[in-house]
């Protein structure tokens, strides 16, 4: 009997009181700043109110992602968002490819823009942008050619 009472009073405590909004989270010039990762590219992005100018490793994002794909990625958090030419977004970035590097960047505002406006998390959760890709390349094993590849077999 005693144990239904505790069970009883542990349930009337996880109640869920009215949560609070979570504020802003913004450093002392107004910008939000995230880190992102996919492959072994980091990515430190701060972005901040603005028009739109996305400046990668102090280059434009054509010049440095010319491949319209790889844009075309770190645009997706602003157009699902409909935040698109509302941020200025500084980013640097290193290690892995472009296209490991696109998608750090992606992340990384995905994260910057819900610590900017904490609303959008509901948001950008479904498409998947907060969860960092955890799939990395498989390393090689001894005895292989690579991480499964057999070596060529003979048979003479």
């Amino acid at each position: 009997m005693a144990e239904a009472q505790g069970f009883e009073a542990l349930q009337g405590l996880s109640s869920n009181p009215e949560v609070a909004p979570a504020e802003p989270k913004l450093d002392k010039f107004g910008r939000a700043y995230a880190t992102g990762k996919r492959k072994n590219a980091i990515a430190k992005v701060w972005i901040k109110p603005g028009k739109g100018q996305i400046t990668i490793n102090g280059r434009d994002q054509e010049v440095y992602f010319a491949r319209p794909v790889l844009r075309m990625m770190i645009a997706q958090p602003f157009q699902v968002t409909d935040r698109e030419g509302q941020f200025d977004v500084i980013v640097s970035v290193q290690g892995s490819g472009l296209s490991g590097q696109a998608g750090a960047v992606r992340h990384g505002i995905s994260k910057a823009l819900t610590y900017f406006e904490p609303g959008l998390r509901p948001v950008l959760k479904p498409h998947g942008f907060l969860t960092r890709d955890s799939r990395v390349v498989e390393r090689k094993k001894y005895g292989k050619a690579k991480a499964r590849r057999s070596f060529q077999f003979s048979k003479r």
